[in-house]
């Protein structure tokens, strides 16, 4: 799989990534996560499980991995397949986030799964967690989800903190989710500290059905940001798994165009975003080895102005697919 040093930033990665949101917790809202699991969600088991799919994902090119303090036990996953596999900091490029805790306690019914807090003293403790877990090996630490009512893009004390870690060797990158997406973007790439842009890297929802951001991120682009896509699959909305009436007709476009390309939905909707002259990576957040199999197969799809044409047409409003995704069940 294709590598290279997306904007100015000098991080090398893949064109996909693999995100371990599904990977590191037992309940989450993608479509059938459970049977994705094949409802094994003992500890061990996960782990297992993760390591295969990182494996394949490994395997299948990609070298870009991405965690988060509120994944479970994502980075505790992830720095013990490193260990097992013997990679080495610098062979793969590691991402983690900062801002919201895991409360879940290992269940998949949960009052409350995972908290934000965008303070000074959250990101100095997860930041020793994230540290402890990942080491060397972290390369990008991100903002998890930044938001308008957090403020988080307005608290100096964060920022230049922030700032302080990219001392360490870090770059520093923020994640963005919701309506207000462009935004958000649009703010991040202005903030500077001592002169100098602080973020490195950009994260965000972008898929065929919620493209509200795109003008955002080429502009993130442009600037020298490296822009990751992450919910490419719109947490299964984007797959055979949507038995949503609603969606007949888009998923039956969705597989005249897969099979007229000699591929499967998930590659054809991944291989959408990797057309994007603006993406430097697309995530995949795959839960089992076949899924992860089908979705590396995404660069090698022949892509062509009819499937983006075909594709181009699904684009909703961002309001809808949002109140959508806030609908959607831990499982």
């Amino acid at each position: 799989m294709e590598t290279k040093p997306p904007g100015d930033t000098g991080l090398k990665m893949s064109r996909m990534g693999l995100g371990l949101a599904a990977l590191g917790r037992p309940g989450y809202i993608n479509l059938n996560h459970d049977l994705d699991l094949d409802e094994n969600y003992d500890v061990e088991a996960m782990r297992t499980n993760a390591h295969a799919v990182l494996d394949a994902a490994y395997d299948g090119g990609i070298r870009y991995f991405d965690a988060a303090r509120s994944y479970g036990k994502a980075e505790e996953f992830l720095a013990s397949w490193l260990k097992a596999r013997e990679i080495k900091p610098g062979d793969v490029v590691i991402g983690s986030k900062w801002g919201y805790s895991y409360t879940a306690d290992w269940q998949i019914t949960a009052g409350t799964h995972e908290i934000k807090e965008h303070s000074l003293k959250n990101l100095k403790k997860q930041w020793r967690e994230t540290r402890a877990n990942l080491g060397e090996h972290l390369s990008l630490y991100q903002i998890h989800s930044a938001t308008i009512e957090s403020g988080v893009l307005q608290n100096k004390d964060v920022l230049l903190e922030l700032a302080r870690l990219k001392t360490e060797g870090v770059k520093i990158g923020l994640t963005v989710s919701g309506v207000d997406q462009p935004a958000l973007i649009s703010k991040a790439i202005n903030i500077r500290v001592d002169g100098v842009r602080l973020f490195d890297a950009v994260q965000a929802t972008w898929n065929v059905l919620e493209q509200s951001a795109g003008d955002a991120l080429y502009a993130a682009h442009i600037a020298g940001m490296t822009v990751i896509v992450k919910e490419a699959l719109a947490n299964g909305l984007l797959t055979q798994k949507n038995n949503n009436p609603d969606f007949i007709l888009k998923l039956a476009s969705l597989n005249v165009e897969a099979n007229r390309l000699d591929t499967t939905v998930d590659a054809l909707v991944l291989a959408a975003i990797l057309s994007l002259e603006w993406v430097d990576i697309v995530l995949s957040g795959a839960a089992n080895v076949e899924h992860m199999q089908s979705n590396v197969k995404a660069p090698d799809v022949a892509w062509d102005h009819l499937a983006a044409a075909a594709l181009s047409r699904m684009a909703e409003s961002s309001a809808k697919y949002w109140q959508t995704r806030s609908e959607l069940q831990w499982n």
